[in-house]
């Protein structure tokens, strides 16, 4: 197969290009920059120049291809308080590869998220079902309504005939080289010189290693079927207090505990995720796809010492 990709050059994206590449298909990234453009070359993709706005180089490489991988978003200004203009921004990007691959059958898959979005009580196992309906509530993430309607936007492009589908990561997609909210802890504990939980830090967040991440999206663009809900699931609920444990100890640094209100000073924006407790399955996942996660957990990742060289 020829996979457009957008968001090839970042983080899930490094991942998929070379795992497509490997199982024999050909890559074209979207790059809006030099360095993204070197990047994906050094990967060995073909680039396609342009950006999330420009959308006749959208759909123009969407035409040229056998199927796409949508995983970029813009979350400079969502984590910037631009909820509306991140979401209207990939609504107009779906909109797009929709009127270009309607009717043809080509796969379109897109990530999306998953902590704390889902409108499920506290603690309760999320699985592919759930967050499907649009009155669905989304937890305490504000501005992840439109997220949420985005993926289901992307999931109704299978009434007209495209196969689409959604792979929800969870906020722990973890490996060498992450800069994500596990680094983004790390940082904070660093800043504070102390790595915080909330309460007891019995609250579990759910993860993935990155590379298990990528073949997820490599066996959904292959063969996931029409409206396909996907969970890139490694481990279903890694307690906070054990992440802030072994951060502590990396870091030589106390582990403490925090109030919900104090949350904020710890981990600076991660305040209002910190406590969530969103474990989730994959279990429809893997008997579907046969997907199977084979990387090191959170927590044997965070051992392994790269977060913290």
């Amino acid at each position: 197969m020829h996979v457009f990709v957008t968001g090839a050059s970042g983080w899930v994206g490094r991942g998929l290009v070379p795992e497509l590449l490997a199982a024999g298909h050909k890559v074209t990234g979207l790059a809006r920059s030099d360095s993204a453009a070197r990047s994906l070359r050094e990967l060995g993709a073909e680039i396609h120049p342009g950006s999330l706005d420009d959308l006749d180089a959208l759909r123009d490489a969407a035409a040229a291809s056998d199927g796409v991988v949508h995983l970029a978003f813009k979350h400079d200004l969502f984590f910037a308080g631009d909820f509306a203009g991140a979401t209207d921004a990939d609504r107009a990007a779906i909109d797009a590869f929709g009127e270009t691959l309607a009717g043809t059958g080509k796969p379109f898959v897109m990530a999306s998220g998953m902590l704390g979005v889902l409108g499920l009580p506290s603690g309760v196992v999320a699985t592919e079902n759930d967050g499907l309906d649009p009155d669905s509530g989304t937890g305490p993430i504000s501005g992840a309504g439109g997220r949420m309607a985005n993926a289901r936007q992307a999931l109704a492009l299978a009434d007209r005939g495209v196969r689409s589908s959604i792979v929800r990561l969870p906020p722990a997609t973890h490996g060498r080289g992450d800069n994500g909210f596990t680094t983004t802890a790390i940082g904070f504990a660093r800043q504070k010189g102390a790595a915080a939980y909330v309460g007891d830090g019995g609250n579990r967040w759910p993860a993935v290693h990155r590379d298990d991440a990528a073949r997820l999206f490599r066996l959904a663009v292959e063969s996931a079927p029409a409206g396909s809900v996907l969970h890139a699931v490694g481990d279903e609920g890694v307690p906070i207090r054990q992440v802030a444990e072994t951060i502590a100890a990396h870091l030589h640094l106390p582990a403490v505990s925090v109030t919900p209100e104090e949350a904020g000073d710890h981990v600076g924006w991660l305040g209002g995720l910190w406590a969530v407790d969103g474990p989730a399955s994959a279990q429809v996942t893997r008997d579907l796809l046969g997907w199977e996660p084979d990387g090191p957990g959170l927590i044997a990742d965070l051992r392994q010492g790269h977060y913290f060289s």
